[in-house]
């Protein structure tokens, strides 16, 4: 969404996208407590995180677990933390509750999939295209083509609907999903893929997609007992402050790590000069998991056989995963 221009205030250029790092601490400011040089440690920063040298407040940086790779941590910090928040902060996430997550292949997907698997008897309903099912499939309780009308799916199996809707989405699934929501469910929004996918968009199709959302009438809500929410964890930290919280619930989650119950997934490593077809395979919805930036990995050489067009982002793009020149680049794919 930086990169193309779709938010409300964007950074004066030039900019360095990212908002999450990991490394090594090489130097602090006076009066530091808590770190020590040479120590690994993941970070937020508020741009700037896609660099070789990242500064950032003691607040927003965490020590890794001995045990973590740095593929791990750079997966791990925003993903988990929003996850979490969502899932337990906001919706109050218990046992014996339904919760259905779209883009259930991504990053933060499968995240919200292992920390339900945390709670007993929670019951994971997964939207993902078809072509990431046999990746995902055991990550969550059922799994739905986003192609097909999943909203019937899911009331075959539960004709009350859902506890909990995560929405990374919006657009026209806004509405759908709405309709799913149970008596007292919490539906949040925390994205609006729907808007950004693809290289660049025009006035007209971010219309298109706004237009579809569902306009939501607060007197329904009332008389249904249904609650919307917004979530950003970006603004949370770097507008709202909230680093005390947040620290506390990284504390939790770096414990569900150490006990086995949480693992990042990482579907590939990239290096930072190929950086555009990294967001290609984001924008074409390819990736199971988090794309990866490393500074230290020098970029694979291209084939005689690669191709030098990018690809528009479609779903007739989604079911030609599986190119081996591609694949040669994501040595952590699942």
């Amino acid at each position: 969404m930086v990169r193309q221009g779709i938010i409300d205030s964007p950074p004066k250029l030039p900019v360095v996208p990212g908002f999450e790092c990991c490394g090594i601490v090489e130097s602090m400011g006076e009066n530091t407590e808590g770190f020590e040089i040479g120590d690994r440690v993941m970070a937020f920063v508020n741009y700037n995180a896609w660099a070789e040298v990242v500064c950032t407040s003691v607040d927003f940086v965490y020590k890794m677990p001995n045990e973590m790779s740095f593929a791990e941590a750079a997966a791990f910090s925003l993903n988990y933390v929003a996850a979490y928040m969502m899932l337990f902060e906001v919706a109050n996430l218990r046992e014996g509750m339904s919760v259905l997550v779209h883009s259930a292949g991504g990053s933060v997907g499968q995240a919200v999939a292992q920390l339900c698997s945390t709670v007993p008897n929670v019951t994971v309903f997964g939207i993902a295209s078809c072509f990431k099912h046999s990746s995902i499939k055991n990550s969550v309780t059922h799994l739905f083509d986003r192609n097909i009308d999943y909203v019937h799916e899911v009331k075959v199996i539960s004709p009350e609907g859902v506890d909990i809707v995560l929405d990374c989405l919006s657009g026209e699934n806004t509405g759908k999903s709405l309709n799913l929501l149970k008596p007292l469910g919490t539906y949040i929004l925390y994205g609006a893929s729907n808007m950004v996918t693809g290289e660049t968009k025009s006035f007209f199709s971010l219309a298109k997609s706004w237009w579809q959302v569902e306009k939501v009438n607060p007197i329904k809500l009332y008389e249904e007992n249904k609650v919307i929410a917004g979530f950003s964890l970006l603004n949370l930290l770097f507008k709202q402050k909230k680093c005390d919280l947040v620290r506390s619930v990284m504390e939790k989650l770096l414990g569900l790590y150490n006990e086995q119950k949480i693992k990042p997934v990482v579907d590939s490593l990239w290096a930072v000069e190929e950086v555009k077809e990294a967001m290609q395979r984001i924008h074409d919805r390819g990736n199971i998991g988090k794309l990866i930036l490393d500074v230290d990995k020098p970029p694979t050489p291209l084939m005689a056989s690669d191709s030098t067009e990018t690809s528009e982002a479609g779903e007739e793009e989604e079911e030609t995963e599986g190119d081996n020149d591609i694949k040669e680049r994501m040595p952590f794919i699942h």
